[in-house]
């Protein structure tokens, strides 16, 4: 059977280790500077994702699953019963006013535009 990839999994599980220091504290872990990739040059855009996936893990937690299909009234209704906090209830009101969504990723797209 063909993985798709050009190694096994033992690299796999070594790449793994390697960057879940990166993953899962937000920053470089690593204790010397040189052994750090470079940022980005000046006139590229500065990405911050850590905050807006956070969010959006955020409001997929409390909006659930069974919820969808849900319309805008519907999706501001729950985070406010789920007590979302100050951030997520901002995100939600900005939902256009009659729109249904299938899923996260649509409402999702349609806050974040």
């Amino acid at each position: 059977m063909q993985r798709g990839d050009k190694h096994g999994f033992r690299i796999d599980d070594e790449m793994q280790k390697e960057t879940r220091g990166i993953v899962t504290g937000g920053h470089d872990p690593r204790a010397e500077e040189w052994k750090s990739p470079e940022p980005s040059g000046e006139d590229q855009p500065v990405v911050d994702l850590t905050g807006s996936e956070d969010t959006r893990v955020e409001l997929a937690t409390l909006l659930g699953k069974e919820i969808w299909p849900a319309t805008g009234s519907m999706v501001q209704r729950r985070v406010r019963e789920q007590h979302g906090r100050d951030k997520i209830i901002d995100l939600v009101d900005r939902i256009p006013e009659g729109r249904v969504f299938d899923n996260l990723a649509e409402l999702w797209d349609s806050v974040t535009s």
